[in-house]
């Protein structure tokens, strides 16, 4: 076995020390997969132990060659070995980077996190790490969501982030994307984790996001530096949002999205599923109507969430930021401030409404106004934030 000499980044707290070496050496192991550490893990409750196994115990386990080599390779110090030398650029390349490496062991390591299924072996993080430990709600969605989708997610992340509850997503387009700006506009922390490297930011669009995300927050990955983008990375992304977190709003969802596969983990974990419902006419609102036929949680408000996860984590002490009566999520919030200030052209269009999209002949002829006034109508409500457009036209978004 290599020493600690060798292996510089290892951590002690009190009595106990974590090697995040062995973990990474663990995590890059060939043929080291979910079923082999569980079957491992009944004899080796740390599975770091295996690395100090002799050969004859290696081959008695059966373990694959491969796997049984790059263990002997690591004993012996064999910087050669391409999963050895693999494990020293990664040590090289976080250095370089900043990024921290928090293995399944360390005391930071989030303890719910910890006893999911198949949970990771290390976590690569920039940021604040100790928002591992704080109370989160993941809140995902449709990459392709509509205006009111990602203004739900804005609003709804904002407001929970009021409350003392720290947003989790996947810093996806769409949804993702909505709730994690809504959290940082609101002055609050906000963890992202995505499926690659964190020095390859995916989608490259929000590399202004994940910059924010990393000043204000953090960026977590079970991928290291290096590690490109691919499609079978976000449902095991997926399962590290829902680990992390005491519940998962479903924000817009198609019957094929990702997010009813991080639904159904976040259920598997033990964990609350909440839905906002939309149009029944919208594709990207069946998969929330499915969750909540199979018993999500429907949310209309905030108040919805802090309730089934518990009337403690409502406005206990002071919230996190700005704590005004403003804040505060019903759905007829907004009308309540904005509609004095409406005129009466306004206010007929806004009643004309529902939220279903309607065209603008529809409305046209339910007000009796004439084109030109209906989009003044129209745009000054979008401004005030009480009307969305969306494909057949325009709807309700308060």
């Amino acid at each position: 076995m290599l020493t600690d000499q060798s292996h510089p980044d290892t951590r002690v707290s009190g009595a106990s020390i974590c090697n995040t070496a062995d973990w990474q050496l663990l995590s890059c192991l060939p043929k080291f997969g979910r079923r082999l550490r569980r079957d491992l893990s009944a004899a080796y409750p740390d599975l770091t132990d295996v690395l100090a196994l002799n050969p004859a115990t290696l081959k008695a386990l059966r373990l694959p060659p491969e796997t049984a080599a790059a263990i002997q390779a690591w004993q012996s110090g064999d910087s050669q070995h391409p999963v050895v030398a693999k494990v020293a650029t990664i040590q090289q390349d976080c250095k370089r980077l900043g990024i921290s490496v928090i293995a399944s062991a360390d005391p930071l390591f989030p303890d719910p996190l910890r006893h999911i299924h198949d949970a990771p072996l290390v976590l690569y993080t920039q940021g604040d790490s100790s928002l591992l430990s704080q109370d989160q709600i993941g809140v995902v969605g449709s990459r392709h969501a509509t205006r009111a989708g990602l203004d739900h997610a804005r609003t709804f992340a904002a407001e929970l982030s009021r409350r003392n509850l720290v947003i989790t997503s996947g810093l996806a387009l769409g949804v993702d994307g909505s709730a994690h700006a809504g959290a940082l506009d609101a002055g609050a922390p906000t963890v992202a984790v995505i499926g690659c490297g964190l020095d390859r930011v995916y989608p490259s669009q929000h590399r202004r996001l994940a910059a924010r995300v990393i000043d204000q927050g953090l960026m977590v990955s079970e991928y290291p530096p290096g590690t490109p983008a691919r499609a079978a990375h976000f449902p095991q992304r997926n399962r590290i949002i829902s680990g992390l977190s005491r519940g998962i709003l479903v924000v817009e969802a198609g019957l094929k999205s990702g997010s009813l596969i991080t639904a159904r983990l976040a259920l598997e974990q033990g964990r609350e599923v909440f839905a906002i419902p939309g149009s029944v006419h919208s594709p990207v609102a069946r998969g929330c109507h499915h969750l909540i036929k199979q018993g999500a949680r429907l949310v209309e408000t905030v108040d919805d969430i802090l309730e089934e996860l518990g009337t403690w984590w409502s406005f206990q002490g002071e919230c996190r930021v700005d704590t005004s009566p403003d804040h505060g999520l019903t759905a007829a919030a907004p009308v309540a401030k904005s509609g004095a200030g409406l005129a009466s052209r306004e206010i007929a269009v806004f009643e004309a409404l529902g939220y279903d999209p309607q065209s603008t002949d529809a409305l046209s002829s339910a007000t009796g106004l004439p084109a030109d006034q209906l989009m003044q109508a129209l745009l000054l409500l979008e401004l005030q934030g009480l009307v969305g457009s969306a494909p057949g036209g325009f709807l309700r978004i308060a």
